[in-house]
């Protein structure tokens, strides 16, 4: 069996492969981000199996079927909560709950040689990922804490404008123009806040929708926003999330 394993994080792609090949699968490539994927599908046929972690450094996996047709079986690797586990059962896609365990990777690899063909596997990866960035009874952060000096200071997710990471640190900026570090990186704050509000627009910063003042044609198919306040540098929708930035307007 031809293997794809998509993974951001390369330890566990190559923990994940050792694991595939012991159990005699034929890895054919590791791939770490959404765009490099997309790249890879577009000129290659598609494996028998897909191995995919569904949060990528560049965005969801999901983004990848909305570039590429591949219609061939997944199992999808995920640390999320019992509501994206439930997606999954619905739609009878098998997952993995990492860390990964070689006996439940074996026993994932058996339903599909023993049950799914191509032609009868029918997999809504828009509903997936509408379960997953909203999910049932999910709730987002409200307000977040920082510290200054001895003291701790509340700020309502309101008066942010962005989060971003500069430098190996993860900022929170402010409508008053003022930047907090934060101890908590830029993947993790994402699943942390309301979709409805904030979007990831580049590896390096989310955007507060109230916040947006201007949106201009930028090079290479990209967008150039303009907050009210923050100037700290330039914020370019990256090329592969401008589609879902815009269907995120309305």
């Amino acid at each position: 069996m031809n293997v794809v394993i998509i993974e951001d994080e390369k330890p566990a792609a190559r923990r994940l492969q050792r694991i595939a090949e012991k159990l005699g699968l034929q890895v054919e490539c590791l791939l770490y981000g959404v765009e490099e994927a997309v790249n890879w599908f577009q000129s290659h046929p598609a494996p028998d199996l897909i191995l995919l972690d569904i949060q990528l450094s560049d965005g969801l996996s999901f983004e990848i079927f909305e570039s590429v047709a591949i219609k061939c079986p997944v199992v999808f690797t995920t640390a999320y909560d019992e509501y994206a586990l439930r997606a999954f059962k619905l739609n009878s896609i098998d997952y993995l709950l990492k860390p990964i365990d070689e006996e439940e990777l074996a026993v994932a690899i058996a339903k599909y040689r023993e049950r799914i063909s191509f032609s009868q596997l029918n997999i809504d990866f828009e509903a997936i990922r509408e379960m997953l960035v909203n999910p049932l009874d999910r709730s987002y952060k409200n307000r977040f804490t920082v510290k200054l000096g001895q003291r701790l200071k509340m700020i309502a997710v309101e008066d942010i404008e962005c989060f971003y990471s500069e430098h190996k640190g993860t900022y929170l900026y402010t409508r008053e123009r003022r930047n907090y570090l934060l101890d908590t990186a830029l993947d993790a704050l994402e699943t942390e806040l309301s979709p409805d509000a904030f979007f990831r627009i580049s590896r390096k910063c989310i955007v507060h929708i109230s916040a947006i003042r201007d949106i201009i044609a930028y090079t290479n198919s990209r967008l150039q926003i303009h907050l009210h306040h923050f100037e700290e540098f330039q914020l370019i929708v990256s090329r592969d999330r401008v589609k879902t930035f815009k269907e995120w307007l309305g």
